[in-house]
C-alpha cells in the first residue's frame, strides 16, 4: 500500500512537472520561430542513410552521457533537442516513467545506437527525458554501435552535417575506408571541398598510371595518395604546430582545409611558372602561408627537406623519362664492363 502511495505521489508530481515543461517548450518554440533556430532531435534513419552506415555490433551495457544523446529512431519529432516532450499526449507515459524513476526499483536500461560520438534512442525516449529533468548526467543503456570514420558530434550545425555527408560520399567514391582501414578522418569545413580533394586523388591516379604503364584500382591509388602525399603533409603541419600558429586565420580551420590550401597554391604556382615555380614543396608552401598571414615561421621549417610535390602529368612523364634514362645508362655501363672484362 505504501508503495502504491509512493508511486501515485510521484506520478502526480510528474504530471505537474510535465505541464511546466509544456509551457517552457511553447515559449522556446515561439523564440525559435522568431530567430530561425532549430531545436529538433536528429533522425537516425536519415543519418544512417546520409552517412552510408551498414554494419552494426552490440557493445554491451554502458553508462552513457545524456548530453551525447542527440537523436532518436522514431520519436525525433516528439521531443526537443534537449529531450523536452513537445506533445501533450505524452503526459501519461512521461508521468509514469517519472514515478518509476523515483522508485526503489528504477527504470530498466534504455537501448541506443552509437554513431561516432552521438547516440540515438532506439527504445527509452521518455526515460531519457525524465533523467534529464531529474538532473542526471548519465544513463544506463544497451549500446549498438554503427562503425564509421565520419566525424559526428552532438549539436552539429546543418553545415557540419552536410560536410559529414559529403565526407561519407568521399569515402565511398575513393574507397579510403576499405583501402586504409586505420585512416584518420579528413575534416573539411566546406562540404563542396571534398570534390577538390577527390580531384587531387584522381590526378594522383593519372600520375601513378603513367609511371606504372598500366591501369590501377582507385583503392590502390587512394591508399598510395594517403600514405605518400596526405599523411606526410599532415605530419609536417603537426611537427611545426602550424594549426596553433595559424589559429584564428581564415585559411586554417582544419588540417584538411590547410592541406587543400597548400595543394591549390602549389598547383597555381606550377601552372604559372612551370618548372621554375618559386615554391615546390610542402615545407615551402607552409613557410609562404605563414609569411602571408604574418605569423613567425618556426625555426627548422625553412630547412625541411620535403620533396617536391608531383602535381601534373608533365612532371610525371619527366620523372618516367629520367628513370628510363637511368635504366638505359645502367644497361650501357653493364655492357661496357662486360666488353672490358
Amino acid at each position: 500500500m505504501a508503495e502504491d502511495f509512493h508511486f501515485r505521489s510521484y506520478y502526480n508530481e510528474g504530471r505537474s512537472k510535465f505541464q511546466a515543461i509544456q509551457n517552457k517548450v511553447f515559449w522556446q518554440e515561439v523564440l525559435n520561430h522568431l530567430t530561425g533556430r532549430h531545436s529538433e532531435l536528429l533522425n537516425f534513419e536519415e543519418v544512417r542513410s546520409r552517412l552510408h552506415l551498414h554494419e552494426e555490433h552490440y557493445e554491451g551495457v554502458h553508462d552513457v552521457p545524456l548530453d551525447n544523446i542527440a537523436g532518436s529512431v522514431g520519436r525525433y519529432k516528439d521531443f526537443t533537442s534537449a529531450f523536452l516532450p513537445k506533445n501533450s499526449k505524452l503526459r501519461e507515459r512521461w508521468s509514469r516513467v517519472y514515478a518509476l524513476a523515483n522508485s526503489l526499483e528504477g527504470p530498466p536500461p534504455i537501448e541506443l545506437y552509437k554513431v561516432g560520438a552521438v547516440y540515438f534512442v532506439r527504445d527509452g525516449n521518455h526515460r531519457v527525458s525524465v533523467a534529464r529533468e531529474l538532473g542526471a548526467k548519465t544513463i544506463q543503456a544497451h549500446v549498438i554501435e554503427l562503425p564509421t570514420t565520419v566525424p559526428l558530434r552532438p549539436k552539429m550545425s546543418q553545415q557540419e552535417m552536410a560536410a559529414a555527408e559529403a565526407y561519407a560520399n568521399f569515402l565511398d567514391e575513393t574507397g579510403l575506408s576499405r583501402a586504409v582501414t586505420d585512416h584518420e578522418s579528413i575534416e573539411l569545413t566546406e562540404p563542396t571541398r571534398y570534390h577538390e580533394l577527390m580531384a587531387y586523388i584522381f590526378m594522383h591516379q593519372r600520375v601513378m598510371e603513367k609511371l606504372a604503364g598500366q591501369p590501377l584500382t582507385t583503392e590502390a591509388v587512394t591508399a598510395d595518395w594517403y600514405h605518400t602525399v596526405y599523411q606526410p603533409a599532415i605530419a609536417l603541419i603537426r611537427k611545426h604546430g602550424i594549426m596553433q600558429l595559424a589559429k584564428g586565420h581564415k585559411n586554417a580551420r582544419t588540417e584538411g582545409d590547410l592541406y587543400l590550401w597548400l595543394m591549390n597554391n602549389l598547383l597555381d604556382l606550377r601552372h604559372q611558372y612551370g618548372d621554375d615555380a618559386p615554391v615546390k614543396s610542402f615545407s615551402g608552401a607552409l613557410t609562404a602561408y605563414l609569411e602571408g598571414e604574418r605569423v613567425q615561421v618556426p625555426e627548422g621549417l625553412r630547412s625541411e627537406a620535403g620533396d617536391s610535390v608531383i602535381l601534373t602529368q608533365t612532371q610525371a612523364m619527366k620523372l618516367l623519362r629520367r628513370a628510363r634514362q637511368r635504366e638505359q645508362e645502367a644497361e650501357d655501363q653493364s655492357e661496357a664492363d662486360a666488353l672490358i672484362s
